[in-house]
């Protein structure tokens, strides 16, 4: 007489449990799941070889119609020969020109054009409120002397028709000045340890033909600390009475300065060198602090 064995339900469920006896609803699923991936996979592998194998002149063309931070921060990382593009004079240097980066002049040619072309993006007055049009705001009165400082419009037309406005100072000293924190202004550590871009400064003074007075500007580029690593500070210039009250203007380019700079603090100011009450002094407007490229300056 043959023996029967009978299923063991224990056996048969760890079974089940295993995965022994796939379900007939699971099995699909996974299938189509797994062909997805592999098309992903496909895809991305196709796009890689289609970008790898492009023309150095396309890929050019494709990174100059990417925002220009990006070519820098993620396509240069790719591999070596789309940083070989993106480092290229020739990018950076279609770049400005189609931009309208131009040079002022053509017989001085930037060093390296994508330093160049990210100089003159970010060019800029740093200085703010500096032709008095919303009055002290900014700014940080250091003296006050006499009848203290003051705005009023201009006795004789500035150079520049838009100016309206100036500062003026009184019988007593009157000092002012603003302090620019470098990277908070975009230019950061690394950069500017690294290129040290010319630092331009500028400032317009003029007299009252009636009233001799004098004129004073220190500029000084500050390290983390905010101690001086370089100072423009040139002696004071004097007025006499009965002068052509005309416009002038005093400039000065900080280069070759040294790792370290991280502020600029700009201090101007002046008086009238008569005691006369009311706001005889000097007048001041459109100072300005600009981060360039040596070209520029």
């Amino acid at each position: 007489m043959k023996r029967r064995f009978l299923p063991d339900p224990v056996q048969s469920t760890k079974k089940k449990a295993m995965g022994a006896v796939p379900s007939s609803d699971s099995a699909p699923e996974a299938t189509n799941s797994t062909a997805e991936v592999s098309n992903v996979q496909d895809l991305q592998i196709t796009t890689i070889r289609v970008l790898f194998s492009v023309p150095l002149e396309v890929l050019e063309e494709i990174f100059l119609n990417l925002p220009s931070d990006k070519v820098v921060q993620v396509c240069r990382l790719v591999c070596r020969q789309w940083k070989e593009v993106a480092d290229s004079e020739s990018l950076w240097r279609e770049r400005c020109r189609r931009e309208g980066y131009n040079l002022q002049d053509v017989s001085k040619i930037p060093k390296d054009w994508r330093v160049f072309y990210f100089l003159r993006k970010k060019k800029r007055n740093l200085l703010k409120n500096p032709r008095a049009e919303d009055k002290f705001r900014d700014w940080r009165i250091l003296e006050n002397g006499g009848d203290q400082w003051t705005i009023e419009g201009l006795m004789v037309p500035h150079p520049n028709e838009t100016i309206q406005k100036n500062f003026v100072t009184s019988y007593g000293m009157c000092r002012k000045s603003q302090l620019i924190n470098l990277e908070s202004e975009g230019y950061n550590s690394s950069f500017m340890d690294h290129y040290q871009p010319h630092i331009k400064i500028s400032d317009w003074y003029a007299p009252r033909w009636d009233c001799s007075c004098e004129y004073s500007i220190t500029v000084e580029l500050l390290n983390h600390g905010k101690k001086p690593v370089q100072k423009f500070a040139p002696e004071t210039v004097y007025f006499e009475q009965w002068n052509d009250q005309q416009w002038n203007q005093i400039t000065h380019v900080f280069k070759n300065y040294g790792p370290g700079v991280r502020y600029v603090r700009f201090t101007h100011g002046g008086k009238d060198c008569q005691f006369w009450a009311g706001w005889y002094g000097i007048r001041v407007t459109d100072s300005c602090i600009e981060v360039c490229s040596e070209v520029d300056t």
